[in-house]
């Protein structure tokens, strides 16, 4: 290791702490690897603490179990004062596809594409044939998914709309931002 560096994280991360090493190899080839605080689990007051004595193992189990193919410097570590870890290569691999201005052929395609990988993600993490057999043949669940995401979807509309609606009335302030 070289140098380290503090790096801001995003808003699902705010107060954790999360850092970039410089890394030479003999041949001096660079490597950036990012160490990013790993925290209990919000749904341990619900579920029950986690298997992983390290939470960042509990983080890069999740990640090995939902992405098809993995980061071969993906692992996980503690610090000095017992703060755990997960580490990966510092790498911005993501992407996604410009929606505004496109059609609604092309964002029904890109919502469908969405969740496709979604639904790969958990398939991947749970028994499919225990699943299976606790849904059984009936088609209840499909109708109950179907009907909660219509319903979600028109709660979005609805908050969407008071939110324009606070916005014009001067009750909230919103930075909108300019068309390249």
């Amino acid at each position: 290791m070289e140098d380290i560096a503090v790096k801001a994280v995003g808003i699902g991360s705010v107060g954790t702490r999360c850092f970039v090493g410089l890394f030479f190899s003999a041949e001096n080839h660079t490597l950036l690897l990012q160490f990013k605080e790993a925290c209990p689990s919000v749904l341990e007051p619900y579920a029950g603490k986690s298997v992983y004595e390290n939470h960042g193992q509990r983080v890069v189990t999740g990640q090995r179990l939902m992405q098809s193919a993995s980061d071969i410097f993906l692992g996980w570590t503690h610090g000095r004062e017992g703060r755990h870890f997960f580490v990966r290569q510092l790498r911005d691999m993501k992407m996604s596809a410009p929606v505004e201005g496109a059609s609604t052929a092309q964002v029904l395609l890109y919502a469908e594409l969405c969740g496709r990988t979604l639904a790969r993600a958990h398939a991947k993490s749970g028994d499919a044939a225990l699943i299976s057999g606790y849904l059984g043949k009936s088609d209840a669940f499909d109708r109950a998914v179907a009907e909660f995401s219509l319903a979600y979807a028109e709660q979005n509309e609805k908050d969407h709309a008071a939110l324009v609606a606070a916005v014009k009335a001067g009750r909230i302030k919103a930075l909108v931002e300019e068309e390249k």
